[in-house]
């Protein structure tokens, strides 16, 4: 089972590093990992998603976070309501399918062009996990030159 945890940390020099060393000291790959400075630039909001069937181990690691000295908060949002978005920009290479692909998906709404010449164009799109994983399926027609993706971030309600 996925499991998305959000911590609230000091923006100090080695938190990520003693963060993800708790993961994988108990044999957990990090799926998906985003941080970045909050409003308050001293504090930074990590949001962790790790695929965990041992609900206990999950605890303990918790437990563990929250007694790390930079640790501010933990939260599990696994079983809360919260929004979730993760963002992807891709280079496809300018041909006349990437054109028609590019226009049925815009009418959708579902990207946006970020920058277009005659060798290439740049897209980009956020949403959930599922739109994007639909979008990058619709985009295998295409010609991808390079796609970067973000981890997830996430916000309860």
């Amino acid at each position: 089972m996925k499991h998305t945890i959000q911590a609230l940390v000091e923006n100090r020099f080695g938190v990520l590093a003693r963060v993800s060393s708790l993961f994988s000291a108990r044999g957990y790959n990090i799926t998906s990992l985003a941080v970045g400075e909050t409003a308050d630039p001293t504090v930074s909001c990590m949001t962790i998603v790790v695929n965990a069937e041992d609900e206990r181990i999950l605890e303990q690691i918790k437990k563990q976070l929250n007694k790390l000295i930079d640790v501010i908060t933990v939260n599990d949002f696994t079983h809360k309501e919260y929004i979730e978005r993760e963002l992807i920009l891709i280079k496809l290479s300018a041909d006349r399918n990437c054109e028609e692909m590019l226009t049925t998906a815009v009418k959708k709404g579902s990207i946006r062009v970020i920058e277009k010449n005659k060798n290439f164009c740049i897209i980009e799109a956020c949403s959930e996990r599922h739109k994007i994983e639909e979008i990058l399926k619709e985009l295998k027609k295409a010609e991808v030159i390079e796609l970067v993706r973000t981890g997830k971030i996430a916000i309860g309600k």
